[in-house]
């Protein structure tokens, strides 16, 4: 079916409303958190960074959720299996935190008396760090990566919610970024290779309602000596101009239809470290993937609820460029997550 491109302009209008909806490899629609016209304890602002090789990952979050700020971070094992993360709140930042309104360049801090993190963008690096000092076991951790090689292509879209007409997500993905740099977790010294490990951006800056379950996959790496991942996702507001769903092969997207993510049931519920079986409406990709960690937490306040699953594990299958290049996946390394949040 046909998606609709963005094109250039504001991203709200004078009522606080998208402009317009869609998708784009940039952020071609300005976001400025000024025009927005919801109830300020509705916007939602944040950075998160997954920074991994085959054997290791770490990812940094700093959110600004207006009436909860948040600090989260993640150390994963995919050799034992095991992850540990922390996450560390404030109350009522309600923008204070300065969150940038682009990705392209700025810096964000966040920062209390036991941690802090810090990522500085000046356009061609992107310099992460962070420390906690209690993370795991009474035992400190610090970051210093950089990341590398922005890709000339990601992926954007602007999503509108059905009766909510003040409500948007505005997100990109930035995917396959080449990631250097240390982590110290507790008595690990552990160094990420450029050669072999790869970065990514979740930025998502808007105004969300009430109660919403999300599907979100990304995967990055290398496949016969080129840079190549993915973005699949589906699962909340209206999507009907355009899905996220984007492969990328040299840092050019390549633009996806409908991709159902294939979770196998145990009764009603999801059995998510049996493997996923993922298809595309348009037959572009078909995959596996076969879960080695559930990356889980959940935070329930009754009438607030986060609710997360992040599984990572490997893809093997196919996926299909536009120009009809067919890209082989053999334990491919990546995520596949499903969150429930009601805040």
């Amino acid at each position: 079916m046909p998606q609709t491109r963005l094109t250039p302009g504001s991203l709200l209008d004078d009522q606080g409303r998208l402009s317009m909806t869609g998708w784009a490899t940039s952020l071609v629609r300005t976001y400025d958190r000024r025009m927005i016209r919801a109830g300020a304890l509705r916007i939602k602002e944040w950075d998160y960074y997954l920074i991994h090789d085959d054997h290791r990952a770490v990812a940094l979050t700093i959110d600004d959720n207006s009436y909860m700020g948040l600090l989260g971070i993640s150390w994963l094992n995919f050799d034992v299996p095991r992850e540990h993360t922390v996450n560390r709140m404030s109350f009522l930042p309600l923008g204070k935190t300065s969150l940038p309104p682009t990705s392209e360049r700025g810096i964000v801090r966040w920062e209390d008396k036991h941690g802090f993190a810090e990522f500085e963008n000046d356009g061609t690096h992107r310099h992460l760090r962070a420390r906690l000092d209690n993370f795991d076991g009474g035992k400190p951790l610090s970051a210093d990566l950089t990341l590398a090689d922005f890709p000339a292509d990601s992926m954007v879209i602007a999503t509108p919610f059905p009766d909510a007409p003040r409500a948007f997500y505005y997100n990109q993905k930035i995917i396959g970024m080449r990631a250097s740099g240390t982590v110290h977790a507790g008595d690990e010294e552990y160094h990420f290779n450029p050669a072999c490990s790869f970065g990514l951006l979740d930025w998502g800056r808007g105004v969300w309602t009430y109660d919403n379950v999300w599907f979100w996959c990304a995967a990055q790496g290398q496949t016969d000596g080129h840079v190549f991942g993915f973005n699949l996702g589906y699962g909340f507001g209206d999507t009907s101009d355009a899905s996220e769903n984007m492969l990328f092969f040299d840092g050019r997207a390549h633009k996806l239809e409908q991709v159902d993510f294939g979770i196998p049931r145990q009764g009603a519920a999801y059995d998510l470290m049996s493997p996923w079986h993922f298809t595309s409406s348009d037959g572009r990709f078909d995959a596996i993937f076969t879960p080695i960690l559930d990356r889980a937490n959940c935070t329930d306040f009754k009438l607030i609820l986060s609710d997360q699953h992040q599984v990572f594990g490997h893809f093997s299958g196919r996926a299909v460029l536009d120009d009809g290049t067919e890209v082989v996946l053999r334990d491919f390394l990546g995520s596949a997550e499903v969150v429930h949040n009601k805040w």
